[in-house]
């Protein structure tokens, strides 16, 4: 079903490949210099369009809750978006040096691995809402994408909060689904 929340989602999912492309852009406009501080109307671009991207997270959740437009296919999207959105943010801070390789490593291994156990859990019919640590792992992510992308104080600090967050929620799916299995 399209609805509003779904669409706000669809767009989140087109713009992560903009946001990706921009950010290598910025790469490039601070000649290619892995550690380059300049910020340059790139940078700043592509945090505009990471910004409206996040707003979107956030409208289509609480459209979906408040006017109970929630959808199968808002649960299928919304996750999607979001595991797009900040990969693509990720992965392009880091191929143009902003972001440490390692700090990226553990978030992608972590994203593969529980949106795989996910998987495994719709298939043994065991559903597992997003916990409040995923939701504080999602913000502080995003925060530190800001931060990376317009080269700011801390910002290597808020990523590596944001590995430590995004780690903590991973076993907190792990326990949940070894909690779920052990009783059926």
């Amino acid at each position: 079903m399209l609805n509003l929340p779904n669409i706000l989602a669809s767009f989140r999912v087109a713009l992560a490949p903009l946001f990706f492309w921009l950010i290598l852009l910025a790469g490039r406009a601070n000649g290619g210099m892995v550690g380059s501080v300049h910020v340059s109307w790139i940078d700043y671009f592509a945090a505009f369009v990471f910004v409206i991207a996040s707003v979107t997270d956030f409208f289509d959740g609480y459209i979906a809750r408040s006017w109970n437009q929630k959808t199968k296919l808002g649960a299928i999207i919304d996750p999607l978006a979001d595991k797009m959105l900040t990969l693509a943010g990720f992965l392009g801070l880091m191929f143009i040096g902003r972001a440490s390789p390692w700090a990226i490593y553990l978030i992608l291994i972590r994203e593969f691995f529980i949106t795989g156990l996910r998987v495994a859990m719709a298939g043994d019919g065991v559903e597992v809402a997003a916990s409040m640590a995923g939701k504080v792992k999602t913000v502080f992510q995003m925060i530190a994408i800001g931060w990376l992308t317009m080269q700011w104080p801390y910002a290597n600090a808020l990523l590596w909060i944001a590995v430590a967050l995004t780690l903590y929620s991973g076993f907190e799916y792990v326990a949940a689904y070894a909690k779920a299995t052990k009783k059926s």
